[in-house]
């Protein structure tokens, strides 16, 4: 149940992998960094707003463990919430990553099929100035 997208839509898969693309300068050129994780999503919880199961307007929360690139050394957390937009097809989706360096953050539609795309919104640390997406 494993998915790689690039940056993070965590909260809804077991062990995703995670790749940041952080632009320090208004030209990425080669000011771009990357940083790979992994999340493992073991506190996913869909809060179900209505009594017709998945359905528009239903909470998914999370605050999961992430993970190196090699999936072995926890090196962070991820806290955030979706909300179902379209049953079946995606969440709309923010959350923090805190890492040692410091936080970034990250909004956008989730796909529950194929890849996602979300902005990089912010960060603290060493990443006050990402922006980009994942």
């Amino acid at each position: 149940m494993g998915k790689r997208v690039t940056w993070a839509a965590a909260a809804l898969v077991a062990a995703t992998a995670l790749v940041v693309s952080l632009v320090t300068v208004s030209v990425a050129g080669p000011n771009v960094v990357r940083i790979t994780v992994i999340e493992h999503a073991t506190t996913d919880t869909v809060v179900d707003l209505t009594a017709n199961g998945d359905s528009t307007g239903d909470l998914l929360t999370f605050h999961n463990e992430v993970f190196d690139a090699d999936n072995e050394v926890a090196i962070g957390t991820s806290h955030g919430d979706c909300v179902r937009i379209v049953v079946g097809v995606s969440w709309q989706c923010r959350w923090t990553t805190t890492l040692d360096e410091g936080t970034l953050t990250v909004e956008g539609p989730f796909f529950d099929e194929g890849p996602s795309v979300l902005a990089i919104t912010g960060g603290t640390g060493d990443y006050r100035a990402a922006r980009g997406s994942m």
